[in-house]
């Protein structure tokens, strides 16, 4: 399950969240995301896990025939559900990406916008076996995330045991959480999903990162 604090944080920050794709330096390298992403899963039958506001739902919206959008935070799905996406193409639903329903269907790819940070170190393999276990051999997984950028990113304020890092964040409404947030290397990625995934494709820009992998 996602800890109570990240769903808090990020319910608490749902109506601001979008914000954070507004910094001038970064809409490069932002564009060039979506079209990568667009590409990569065009015609796809896509389950987007970890949705959040909708705003890579929008683009998926674009390229791929079918989408489910999937987030465990009501207060996202609210936000995502008001895009008005188009229906005949995007349909969300409530789902923890830890816990996917038996029912969650079939799909030829598979979705997760800057969720990665956001998993334990301990917890990645149990994540990519579930997802395995879900969905199938061969679907194309895609995942992007944020690159570390001294004087850009915010601060680290601790690193624990095994290894995980996190920032202290604050809402609008002046509430303060501390938030997971981790920021893998490449070698880290390849190590991670070499035991679940094949044709590793790893791109890195100065504040983001894509990979793309099929499930094997």
């Amino acid at each position: 399950m996602i800890t109570d604090s990240l769903v808090k944080y990020y319910a608490d920050i749902a109506q601001e969240y979008d914000r954070i794709y507004d910094k001038e330096e970064r809409q490069d390298e932002l564009d060039e995301l979506h079209e990568r992403v667009g590409e990569l899963l065009d015609g796809h039958t896509v389950l987007e896990i970890a949705c959040g506001t909708g705003y890579w739902t929008d683009t998926l919206a674009v390229a791929a025939d079918a989408v489910l959008a999937t987030d465990v935070n009501p207060a996202m799905l609210n936000v995502a559900r008001a895009r008005g996406l188009n229906a005949d193409v995007v349909t969300f639903a409530e789902a923890d990406a830890y816990d996917l329903p038996e029912s969650v269907g079939q799909y030829t790819a598979c979705f997760a916008g800057f969720w990665w940070s956001h998993v334990k170190r301990e917890d990645q393999d149990r994540f990519l076996k579930q997802l395995r276990a879900k969905l199938g051999k061969d679907v194309l997984f895609v995942t992007i995330d944020n690159s570390f950028v001294e004087g850009n990113s915010t601060v680290i304020a601790r690193t624990d045991l095994e290894g995980n890092t996190y920032q202290i964040r604050t809402s609008g409404k002046g509430e303060r959480y501390e938030v997971l947030k981790n920021y893998p290397a490449d070698s880290n990625l390849r190590k991670r999903f070499a035991n679940h995934a094949r044709e590793i494709r790893i791109e890195r820009l100065e504040y983001y990162w894509l990979l793309s992998c099929r499930l094997k």
